[in-house]
């Protein structure tokens, strides 16, 4: 993946996650796990406490993978999330940086 770029999925999720989460979080996980598998999905997770939204980087030359797996997610097909977005990351800084910018 030479061309690989990191992207983060950003998730807003519905006041009621938490209680419907149960219900689809197996096949949420399974479906991460095979992108994690696959070396798209590096590390993904909900934020804050309590939790408000969630995360997912992942590493992939064509953002519509992202696109595919968002759509696929039985988070967001049930409504648990309420909106999604992918951001281009333009990491520079660090040993798994895309684009490493040294300044001498």
């Amino acid at each position: 993946m030479s061309d690989s770029q990191h992207y983060l999925l950003s998730y807003e999720t519905s006041a009621d996650y938490l209680e419907k989460r149960v219900l689809f979080r197996a096949a949420h996980l399974e479906l991460a796990w095979q992108a994690a598998e696959r070396g798209e999905l590096l590390l993904g997770g909900a934020v804050g406490d309590p939790i408000e939204s969630a995360l997912l980087l992942f590493k992939v030359a064509d953002p519509a993978i992202i696109e595919a797996f968002a759509q696929a997610d039985p988070y967001v097909q049930n409504g648990l999330v309420t909106r999604y977005r992918i951001h281009p990351w333009h990491t520079v800084v660090g040993e798994s940086a895309c684009t490493p910018v040294r300044l001498s």
